[in-house]
């Protein structure tokens, strides 16, 4: 697990400005640091070394010295791939999967991707051909940017912040995001909350050659549901048992100690059962008791299971506050979950011992995993009724005050596509355009997830939501918190249900084994109690508890979140008297706006880190 950074094209000061890229993102890999310079390109690394520990530097290079690699992740096949290399003439100098990259890309060029199971991102320089090879793995596990700089030349790297040091970066707040950031709570657009810097979406790959840049896309995780006929539960159950434990295995290549995140959730559980590993890692609010702490239920599955060990702490609410801005720094962009300040603690916990943990990201989204799933089920009866009566129902509902049954009619007038748009659905587009002081786009959030509703219309709406999820909700907060949160910490998070052979399989489950009325997750639920107690295995999806709207009715963290709402720079993108009487609401107990509140306050905390200061720095 490493950071690069790097540019094509001349410059005259190559060492000075790649030495400054690279020391903004020393976070991602203390342990050694390389460059590679010539007239046309230049690529920074930073090592964080877990696989062949002597010989893993970056930059890497074949055998003549002509092509030359950064590479970020891990790929878990790579013996079965340097095996493969090996018996076509190719001659290997070390032990590490980076090696396997370069000669891969000798033999089968872009095809290599297809070949490839693990986590990355990276960049390889042929200079015989004049070309750079870029690409991000299958679900956007590691973070890829890029954008061209005021000389022209193309920028890259495994984080914003470090682009930002090549001479002349505009730090320059990309107002159509912060539209679209008011709904989804994340970064949703490919150009990035800065102007002119974009992701590479996951899946996907660019070539850079002659000063013109080629993306395109090599995985598209489309779901493919099989009938029940044709698989029974009980040989589905026992799949994913296998499935499971083999992944597991895969992700524990390592030449360090790995260890393991815990929540009360089974996802997390039941990795923790399977890994061979001892440490796990928990955190919690409140007193034990409360429901916005976990710890409880880790220390009570670790005793029960026998073999393994539990750290955990309770974040203060004023630790959690303080370390706000930090958090944004490493986040580079603003992200309105507050579960990332938790995963951040979470993680500096686990890094004062290890330097690889598991998590338990991703099942969710392959086996059916979130409550919202629910939602086609229990919306059914609603296809029966004619359109020429949903539609004025819900209009006559949208004006009334809210009650119990109100939401479940609007939303049951609507088809999935037109009222899902991922886990987070945060501002409408009426209140985001009555708020918001800037040049608005009025670019709806189901405008943007509609190219990907087009390529799954004929899918079961279950699918639909599993498909926008992996698409979006994701790959734009799901990973991006666990990469850059662990990152902060020199901590490798990997995450064994993300895994191409998992998706695989999972793709194909049918859909009544994913969620029906009963239980999300069913299938994966009856395999995971057959590994652990029955009460973790049928717990219900909590995500991550964070306390939020408790803090904001307490009186400190009330006028603290409001002097930041009202003041001069939430002026000049909002409208305060607005934001102020959301906040007000919200401790009076008419609305909870908590998370609407967040969304606004993380972004102007952002703002002051990355936008008012003179400097970019992490944070005191």
């Amino acid at each position: 697990m490493c950071g690069f950074s790097g540019f094509a094209g001349n410059n005259c000061n190559q060492r000075e400005i790649l030495k400054r890229m690279t020391d903004k993102i020393a976070h991602r890999g203390p342990d050694q640091e390389g460059m590679f310079l010539d007239e046309k390109a230049a690529l920074g690394f930073r090592r964080l070394s877990i696989i062949d520990l002597n010989h893993g530097s970056q930059p890497m290079y074949n055998e003549n010295k002509r092509v030359v690699i950064t590479f970020n992740g891990e790929i878990y096949n790579h013996l079965d791939l340097r095996k493969e290399l090996m018996e076509k003439g190719h001659v290997f100098e070390n032990n590490s999967d980076t090696e396997c990259l370069i000669h891969g890309y000798e033999e089968y060029g872009t095809e290599l991707l297809h070949k490839l199971r693990g986590m990355f991102a990276f960049v390889i320089y042929d200079m015989d051909k004049d070309l750079i090879f870029g690409a991000r793995d299958f679900f956007g596990i590691k973070p890829f940017y890029y954008g061209t700089a005021p000389d022209g030349n193309l920028v890259f790297s495994s984080e914003i912040k470090s682009i930002l040091e090549y001479p002349n970066m505009k730090r320059e707040v990309n107002e159509a995001a912060l539209e679209q950031y008011l709904s989804f709570q994340y970064s949703v657009l490919p150009e990035t909350f800065f102007k002119g810097i974009y992701h590479l979406p996951a899946g996907h790959f660019f070539l850079y050659q002659n000063g013109k840049m080629e993306v395109q896309r090599y995985f598209d995780p489309m779901m493919e549901p099989a009938s029940e006929d044709s698989i029974s539960l009980e040989q589905t159950v026992s799949d994913i048992e296998k499935v499971v434990h083999e992944t597991t295995q895969a992700h524990m290549i390592s030449d360090v100690e790995v260890g393991s995140l815990l929540s009360s959730g089974v996802d997390s559980s039941y990795v923790v059962s399977e890994f061979p590993g001892k440490k796990t890692f928990t955190v919690g609010f409140l007193d034990k008791n409360s429901k916005y702490n976990e710890i409880r239920y880790a220390e009570s599955l670790t005793s029960e299971l026998g073999n393994k060990e539990n750290y955990s702490k309770t974040i203060s609410s004023e630790e959690y506050f303080d370390s706000i801005p930090k958090v944004m720094y490493y986040m580079d962009e603003p992200l309105a979950d507050p579960s990332c300040i938790a995963l951040y603690f979470v993680d500096q916990l686990a890094a004062e011992q290890l330097k690889v943990v598991l998590s338990g990201e991703g099942a969710d989204e392959f086996f059916g995993g979130y409550n919202i799933y629910h939602e086609p089920i229990s919306l059914r009866g609603f296809k029966y009724v004619p359109k020429f009566i949903k539609k004025p129902l819900a209009a006559l509902f949208k004006k009334l005050p809210d009650f119990k049954g109100r939401d479940f009619v609007i939303r049951g007038s609507k088809t999935v596509e037109e009222r899902f748009i991922g886990n987070a659905n945060l501002f409408s587009v009426e209140e985001r355009e009555h708020l918001l002081r800037t040049k608005l786009t009025h670019v709806k959030p189901m405008d943007i997830v509609a190219p990907f509703y087009e390529k799954v219309k004929g899918l079961n709406d279950i699918a639909k939501m599993q498909y926008i999820d992996i698409n979006f909700w994701l790959q734009g907060d799901i990973l991006l918190k666990a990469d850059k949160m662990s990152m902060a910490h020199s901590l490798e998070s990997r995450v064994p249900f993300l895994d191409v052979k998992v998706f695989d399989y999972t793709k194909k489950m049918p859909i009544d084994y994913r969620c029906n009325k009963e239980a999300t997750k069913r299938a994966f639920r009856i395999a995971a109690k057959r590994h652990l107690p029955e009460a973790t295995a049928n717990k219900k999806k909590l995500g991550f508890p964070v306390p939020i709207r408790v803090w904001l009715k307490e009186e400190k963290y009330y006028n603290k979140v409001l002097e930041k709402l009202t003041g001069e720079t939430a002026a000049k993108y909002f409208d305060t008297a607005a934001l102020q009487k959301l906040m007000e609401d919200h401790r009076e107990g008419k609305a909870d706006n908590s998370r609407k509140i967040w969304t606004i306050y993380v972004f102007l905390i952002w703002h002051e880190v990355y936008i008012e200061a003179d400097e970019v720095n992490i944070p005191a």
